[in-house]
C-alpha cells in the first residue's frame, strides 16, 4: 500500500477542517499551559521540546504542576505515563482505521493522536467507514498548530496576564472534553458505561493519590462496555436459534 493511499492531501485537509472549531478552543488552554510553564521557570525551548515530543495536554499540565527544583524526574515521568496509559485503549480503538496498513503508516499517524482529534475521527468513522488515517493526522496537525502557537504566546505574555481563572481560561480544558463527550453519545446503550466510568473516576480520585483514577475509570468503563456487547450478542444468538 502506498503512503499516498493512507495520507492523501485532500483527506488531510478534511481532517484539519473538521477539527478547526476544537482547535480554537485548544487555544484557550494552550495559552494557560504557556502561562503556567513560564511561571514555573520552564524555558521556551524546554516547553517546545515538551510540545514536540510529548504532545499530550493532560500529561503536560501534570508535569508542569509537579515541576520543582527538588522534584524527582522519575516521579514526573511516572505521573505522565499514568495519565497517558489511556492511550493504550485509544490506540486499540483505532484498529479499524489502520487495518491492513504498514507499520510505518501507523507510526506517522499515531504520534499526533490527541483526545480531541481521536473523538472527531471516531465519530466520523461511524458515519463513513472509508475514512483513512489522513483524517486523524490532519486533525492532529490542526490541533498541534493551535497548541504550539497558543502555548508560545502564553509563555511570552505570562508575566503580563492575570491568573487564568480570572479570564475563565482554566475551564477551557473541561469545556472541550464535555463537548467531545456529548459528540460521542450514541444513545441509551452508552448510559451505564458512562455512569460507571464517572463514578469510578470520582471514587478512585478520592481514595488514591496521583492520577491513577484516569486509568482505573477507563478500564472500568471499557469492561462494562465489553460485557454489555457480549450480552447483546448472546441475546441475538438466542433469538436466532429460537
Amino acid at each position: 500500500m502506498r503512503f499516498a493511499d493512507s495520507y492523501a492531501p485532500r483527506a488531510l485537509w478534511e481532517g484539519a477542517r473538521d477539527n478547526l472549531g476544537i482547535g480554537v478552543a485548544v487555544t484557550g488552554y494552550g495559552a494557560v499551559f504557556g502561562v503556567l510553564a513560564a511561571g514555573k521557570g520552564i524555558s521556551l525551548a524546554a516547553m517546545e521540546a515538551m510540545n514536540l515530543f510529548i504532545f499530550a495536554g493532560a500529561a503536560q499540565f501534570v508535569m508542569v504542576e509537579m515541576w520543582h527544583p527538588t522534584a524527582l524526574a522519575a516521579e514526573i515521568v511516572l505521573a505522565a505515563l499514568i495519565v497517558n496509559l489511556r492511550y493504550l485503549l485509544i490506540g486499540a480503538s483505532l484498529r479499524p482505521l489502520f487495518e491492513g496498513r504498514p507499520l510505518g503508516h501507523k507510526a506517522v499517524g499515531i504520534h499526533l493522536v490527541a483526545d480531541e482529534n481521536w473523538a472527531v475521527t471516531m465519530n466520523g468513522l461511524a458515519r463513513r467507514p472509508d475514512l483513512t488515517p489522513a483524517h486523524l493526522l490532519g486533525g492532529g496537525l490542526c490541533l498541534a498548530g493551535f497548541w504550539h502557537a497558543a502555548s508560545i504566546a502564553g509563555h511570552a505574555l505570562g508575566g503580563f496576564l492575570p491568573a487564568p481563572e480570572v479570564l475563565g481560561l482554566d475551564f477551557a480544558f473541561t469545556a472541550v472534553f464535555l463537548a467531545l463527550a456529548l459528540g460521542l453519545w450514541k444513545g441509551r446503550d452508552d448510559l451505564l458505561p458512562w455512569i460507571v466510568t464517572g463514578a469510578t473516576a470520582w471514587a478512585a480520585s478520592e481514595l488514591l493519590p496521583g492520577k491513577w483514577y484516569v486509568l482505573i475509570a477507563a478500564a472500568a468503563g471499557f469492561a462494562v462496555t465489553v460485557a454489555l456487547h457480549a450480552r447483546r450478542e448472546s441475546l441475538k444468538e438466542c433469538r436466532a436459534d429460537a
